[in-house]
């Protein structure tokens, strides 16, 4: 890992699409956890959780102090193929609410001084991300 990289997994979920939803992400420095958090999202569909995820953890990483480092490289993992391939431009953003979400996404990109990367990676390569939200879930159902 570089020395100025961070390394991030998000993870989003419902039970049942829609359903129970709930977001999670964790955070890497020099191959460490630094943080970590997840978050309840109320009645969600599934797309609408990984989005919250990836937000969540923008909104946290707006607001630390290696957000101003030079070079910084900020590398995404989740295991939603979908967000990935919409982030990175591949795939179009059709849904309107993936799309507000998807702006959202890009603007909190913006503010944050870094080259962002997104990477998709198979479930069970996420599994402290799918964990933290999993645990969450079953705080409300």
């Amino acid at each position: 890992m570089e020395k100025n990289e961070i390394v991030i997994h998000t993870d989003g979920g419902s039970r049942g699409n829609p359903g129970p939803a709930a977001c999670a992400f964790v955070v890497e420095k020099d191959g460490k956890e630094v943080f970590k958090s997840a978050k309840f999202l109320g009645i969600q569909t599934n797309n609408y959780a990984e989005y919250r995820g990836v937000i969540l953890a923008l909104e946290w990483l707006s607001s630390q102090p290696f957000n101003n480092m030079t070079n910084l490289s900020i590398v995404f993992f989740l295991d939603s193929e979908l967000i990935v391939k919409q982030i990175n431009g591949i795939y179009k953003v059709k849904d309107e609410g993936l799309r507000n979400l998807f702006f959202e996404t890009i603007t909190l990109m913006n503010k944050i001084a870094g080259i962002f990367v997104f990477k998709n990676i198979p479930r069970e390569k996420n599994k402290i991300a799918d964990f933290l939200l999993n645990e969450e879930l079953d705080k409300f159902c």
